[in-house]
């Protein structure tokens, strides 16, 4: 187009001073080299040109979120743990005012309403560079007796109650590095499918005894009674020894068909944002190491349950060849429990008590001080195994150790 306005500047002169054929001569000439309607090349070849800076202006819209705005949010958003917009809005309301009275967010009131106001896409728009700078993606043998098989019964994920709180899904998560050799750690993860309510246990070795005791210890943790458990067919997990404690407990227990990780969707996912985003895929075989995964899960289970919001699928349905999906307002697990109305009145009482006296940021700097801590031991550990040679107070967890180690 500028070059277009050029070549009529030089045409202009030139076709005022010519007179009728001419004319018409020029102004073909003019519309086979640009292009443009007679109607307008006759307009603009009469009027007086027009020196430069006086044309209109475009008016630029003023930008209503500043820098200052932008940098709280930025805060904001790494104290829990980089959520998307949709779950960061959710907590932005709530949370604002908190942390600015533990002095962890300092802004003026202007930029705090403007925080507390903000949508989803704008939040995603105005953490688009920051998410661009620090590389953020976006965001998958059967060996129990056949007997036990058959009293456990199958069940797949379209037919669970989505709204029926206790009923858990439960898995292991392996903690052995590049090799699966000799004994190592390993998380125990489970959650609730209505409430997405999490918690995991660290145990020394994936045996049954281990599992029931960590199943044990896991148990009074959740805000209301388990109905139901449903692990994939590790032997580990489907046992007579679990089925003998899940009757004594008066909980159900069912199982995924082999093979078919999607039955056990919910707590996969978990595994990732809850166990691997945090403890990683080192190994870890050392009674220090396992007190420290456990002492980051008392921290996690906090932080997760009561401050990250969760986005909860509520209808899906295919439209001319594409599946359509409804999801519900993001919420935090603690705001599903107390909204189920499974909870008994004592329990919401120590829950609203628990979180008023929690902090998102404190929380966040205790759960990233124990993951640097649990990093430098596993970093010096070959220094351990020497101890382990000398009868120090590190142990391996191995199969040839005759000492016995307590989760």
């Amino acid at each position: 187009m500028q070059a277009k306005k050029q070549y009529l500047n030089e045409v202009r002169e030139e076709y005022r001073n010519a007179e009728g054929v001419s004319r018409s001569k020029l102004l073909d000439e003019a519309q086979k080299r640009t292009g443009l309607n007679r109607k307008y090349l006759i307009r603009t070849l009469n009027q007086e040109p027009q020196p430069k800076g006086t044309g209109k202006k475009r008016r630029k819209r003023k930008a209503e979120y500043g820098a200052a705005v932008v940098s709280s949010l930025i805060q904001v958003w790494e104290i829990f743990e980089q959520p998307c917009g949709q779950r960061l809005v959710a907590v932005l309301g709530r949370e604002v005012d908190r942390l600015r009275a533990s002095s962890d967010l300092r802004c003026t009131d202007e930029v705090a309403e403007k925080l507390k106001q903000m949508s989803a896409s704008t939040v995603d728009r105005l953490l688009r560079r920051e998410k661009g700078i620090q590389q953020v993606r976006r965001n998958r043998n059967p060996g129990a007796h056949r007997l036990i098989y058959q009293k456990v019964p199958v069940k797949v994920a379209s037919e669970w109650d989505t709204n029926q709180a206790g009923n858990l899904q439960i898995d292991f998560v392996l903690h052995c590095g590049r090799s699966a050799g000799g004994d190592y750690i390993h998380t125990l993860s489970a959650v609730d499918i209505a409430t997405q309510w999490w918690e995991g246990q660290a145990i020394a070795v994936r045996s049954q005894h281990a599992t029931k005791e960590g199943l044990s210890a896991m148990k009074p943790r959740f805000p209301f009674p388990i109905l139901e458990l449903h692990p994939d067919n590790d032997s580990a997990l489907v046992n007579d020894l679990l089925w003998s404690w899940c009757e004594e407990q008066k909980i159900r227990l069912s199982r995924s068909r082999p093979y078919k990780k999607n039955d056990n969707a919910w707590v996969e996912q978990k595994n990732w944002t809850h166990v691997r985003k945090v403890i990683g895929y080192a190994r870890y075989d050392t009674t220090r190491e396992l007190r420290l995964i456990n002492e980051i899960y008392r921290v996690l289970r906090l932080y997760k349950n009561f401050f990250q919001p969760t986005i909860k699928l509520m209808s899906k349905t295919r439209v001319a060849g594409r599946i359509k999906r409804i999801y519900e307002k993001p919420k935090t697990p603690y705001e599903r429990a107390l909204a189920t109305g499974q909870v008994d009145s004592a329990t919401k009482q120590k829950l609203k008590a628990l979180y008023q006296s929690l902090n998102a940021a404190s929380l966040h700097r205790e759960l990233n001080a124990l993951r640097n801590e649990l990093n430098t031991t596993r970093e010096v550990k070959p220094a351990v195994e020497v101890k382990r040679r000398l009868r120090g107070p590190d142990i391996i967890i191995g199969r040839r150790s005759k000492r016995v180690v307590e989760a």
